[in-house]
Formats: structure tokens, sequence, C-alpha cells
């Protein structure tokens, strides 16, 4: 996927987050700093990761700041309502800082933390991949948890073939 416009990202974005803000609601709040193994994010850390990376790694990137992501563990929020509140505050805060750029910049090179330039487009693009990934995760461990989720675009596996099998 290639990113040519600002907007057009904006709004591509937006639905992204939206469906990994809508899990959110199925996390029981006792279990927000579980995890499957020792050693690995809790949930509120995959939460809180989300948050921060977007707004101190990400977003300062491609206005060429250095990196200040510090970590994702409960010294930012604690909590399951405290956890939300802050990965939408971080959104609120990128989101304005994404909407800065014009199109021109989405061309231009920005620096990475490893010293590698990289076109912000590719950046941005980086990004979706991470928020896909981690909600991946908290995926996993809802399931190991028993818990049951939503279909990501409305229909489950199980729904899809039935209806495959109906219109075959």
């Amino acid at each position: 996927m290639e990113i040519k416009d600002v907007n057009s990202f904006l709004k591509y974005y937006s639905r992204v987050k939206g469906r990994t803000r809508r899990l959110f609601d199925y996390i029981p709040p006792e279990h927000i700093e579980w995890t499957c193994q020792e050693g690995r994010f809790t949930i509120g850390d995959l939460i809180r990761h989300l948050a921060n990376i977007e707004r101190y790694l990400y977003a300062e990137t491609i206005q060429h700041r250095p990196g200040a992501y510090t970590g994702c563990g409960t010294e930012f929020a604690s909590g399951l309502e405290a956890t939300i509140q802050y990965y939408d505050q971080c959104y609120k805060e990128s989101e304005a800082i994404f909407a800065r750029l014009s199109d021109e910049d989405l061309l231009r090179k920005c620096p990475t933390l490893n010293g590698v330039e990289i076109t912000t487009w590719k950046w941005l693009r980086a990004l979706v991949e991470h928020e896909i990934h981690h909600r991946g995760q908290l995926y996993v461990y809802l399931g190991i948890l028993g818990v049951k989720t939503p279909p990501i675009y409305g229909l489950t596996s199980e729904e899809v073939i039935i209806k495959s099998k109906e219109e075959g």
C-alpha cells in the first residue's frame, strides 16, 4: 500500500484504530495486567505500548525529532479504564501531528532510531502494520482467557464458511 494523500491516510488509520479500540470493550478488567508468559507484555502493556510507540516514536520521527519512547508499564496508566483513556489521548495527540503533514511531506525522508532514513509514507505504513500486529496479540490473549471476541470485519470464519456454501 502506498500512501499518497494525508487525508486518505488519516481516514484509513482511524478505521484501523477503531477496530483495535473496539476490542478493548471485551477485556475483563481483572485481566488488564495478565500475560500468557512471564516476561511478555501484559494486556495493559500491549495497549500502552501501542499508545506510546505511536506517539513517542512514530509521531516524533515524522517531525524529525528523536524518539522518546520509554516503555509501556503501569506508570503511564493503571487499570483498564485509565489505560484505555491513555491510549485514546496518545492517539489524539498523534493524529494531530499526522494531520499537519502535507502530501509532499509524505515523500520526504525521516530519520529512524537506527540512523536509516525512510520515506515518511513508508514509516506511516509501518505504523499501521505495527498496530495490526499487536491487535492480533490482543486477540490471542483474549482467546487464551476464553473471552469471545468480535469478528474483525463482521463475520466469523464459521459464518464465512456457511455463507460461502449458501452461495455456492
